[in-house]
């Protein structure tokens, strides 16, 4: 494919792009909560479609199809584990998040551990965990677009000008009106990431496959084998499980919706989103391993499978893989930029008016993705190890978050501590490529966090005023469960 080509494609992607964040502009009020959260007002398709698109990110249409092609059906397996534990934990955790953001004006995930604790340092500890972890995955997005218009364009466009496309889209959309933006550019770019997919399944399915549709099954039986080890499973599996309450872009997106209605509405329309699109990729990875087999780098056969088709539709997935990693780019720059003003910098000037922290989170932004542009550049092997080791150390917050809503007892120094040493042992496990009785980081670090958080908890005092604050995220839960059967009524 010409590089010309890609480029119009990208142009006329980016030209709509643009159009719809001058729009959202024309929208945008004053202060943090209308830049950062569009002032709690977003609809429940547009919330819907804001989450899938933030949560799929480049690492499905890259990453899980090189998963797939390297090591068969297990990689569905793990998937839709992820998938299950996002639809649960959102039926449990948002409508608390929701509440909690509305009822104490919180912006960030780490806000609310610092208001349900009453501590600014484990708001702080919870942000500098944050932008330390995210900036692999955020790299991740960027290294996918790299990947593929490298492979595409066989080379005429560089990983380096790939990288640096997507990462200054990245920044427009997110610098120019905040969420408004972000959110309206998600709407599109999630609805060309999924027409995109089934398009390309469908051509491979009927077209190119020699055997049909599910010929592989019998040509290359290997792939539906189970090939993990259990650790390697678990590994993996577990931060992903948890991502939706511990990854601060998708949890910033708890406190959006505009009302409980827009919630329900958000979880029905992601599930739908979210096994529809998992199937696709897996069928594709598979698809990718019976047409192109052999290849050296596992993440180039999204690439390679795309070198097969008519150069129309390989231009339309080559536009959503960039959608997906942009939508997902932008998403993490912006929530780490407010997590930057409002968790570190507020909590270390108290006295800072909201102008200043506004434009120092904003400052953030540039340098967020300047960052996150030099680290995609040492080109990491494997983008979906690499997500799964930054959601692992993420996962550390995950006791504290727990205890936040369900634990009265639970403790300031708890939730500090077990952050921070979990943090610390997880990432030294990765560092190091320690695996200790074949059990991955996030494993070992979980049982610290956890074990710090309880220990540390029971004798320390909690907060005067965990009692009233969940007493009221439970009578707000209460009612709405109240009216949810009124209604029926």
């Amino acid at each position: 494919m010409s590089s010309l080509f890609l480029f119009s494609g990208i142009f006329i992607w980016f030209a709509v792009g643009t159009f719809l964040s001058w729009t959202a502009r024309k929208e945008l009020g004053k202060g943090m909560t209308e830049y950062f959260l569009a002032n709690r007002s977003v609809g429940g398709v547009l919330s819907a479609l804001t989450y899938s698109a933030t949560t799929y990110s480049a690492f499905m249409m890259v990453g899980l199809v090189g998963l797939t092609y390297k090591t068969g059906v297990t990689s569905l397996g793990f998937e839709l584990t992820y998938l299950i534990g996002t639809v649960f934990l959102l039926a449990l955790f948002a409508p608390r998040y929701w509440s909690a953001g509305r009822r104490f004006n919180l912006l960030t995930p780490a806000e609310m551990l610092s208001f349900r604790y009453n501590s600014p340092a484990v708001g702080i500890a919870a942000a500098v965990l944050c932008i330390v972890m995210l900036i692999p995955y955020a790299a991740v997005q960027l290294m996918g677009t790299g990947y593929l218009l490298e492979t595409l364009s066989r080379g005429a466009i560089s990983f380096r000008a790939a990288t640096i496309i997507a990462a200054a889209m990245s920044f427009i959309f997110s610098w120019w009106a905040g969420l408004r933006s972000v959110a309206l550019t998600d709407a599109l770019q999630s609805g060309i990431m999924l027409v995109a997919s089934i398009l390309l399944a469908v051509f491979v399915a009927f077209v190119l496959l020699p055997g049909g549709p599910l010929g592989f099954s019998q040509t290359n039986p290997a792939l539906l084998e189970v090939s993990w080890p259990f650790p390697m499973f678990i590994g993996l599996t577990l931060p992903w499980f948890f991502f939706a309450v511990t990854n601060p872009q998708v949890v910033q997106r708890l406190y959006s919706p505009r009302s409980v209605g827009s919630i329900r509405k958000m979880i029905l329309g992601f599930s739908f989103f979210g096994f529809v699109y998992t199937i696709l990729c897996v069928y594709l990875g598979f698809a990718s391993a019976e047409l192109v087999p052999g290849l050296d780098v596992a993440d180039n056969a999204m690439a390679a499978l795309l070198s097969l088709v008519p150069r129309p539709l390989a231009l339309i997935v080559a536009l959503s893989i960039i959608a997906a990693a942009v939508s997902t780019m932008n998403s993490i720059i912006l929530t780490l930029s407010s997590m930057f003003g409002r968790d570190i910098l507020k909590a270390a000037i108290p006295t800072l008016d909201e102008n200043w922290e506004m434009l120092l989170s904003k400052a953030f932004i540039p340098v967020i993705t300047m960052v996150c542009l030099i680290f995609a550049q040492y080109r990491f092997n494997l983008i979906a190890i690499l997500s799964s080791m930054a959601s692992g150390g993420l996962l550390m917050q995950l006791p504290a978050v727990i205890g936040a809503f369900f634990w009265k007892r639970s403790s300031a120094s708890g939730a500090f501590w077990s952050i921070v040493t979990g943090g610390i042992l997880t990432g030294s496990l990765y560092i190091t490529g320690a695996k200790p009785l074949g059990q991955w980081p996030p494993v070992w670090g979980l049982l610290l966090s956890a074990t710090v958080f309880l220990l540390v908890s029971l004798f320390t005092s909690p907060p005067a005023r965990a009692g009233s604050f969940l007493s009221s995220i439970n009578d707000d839960i209460n009612g709405i469960f109240a009216k949810k059967e009124k209604s029926r009524d």
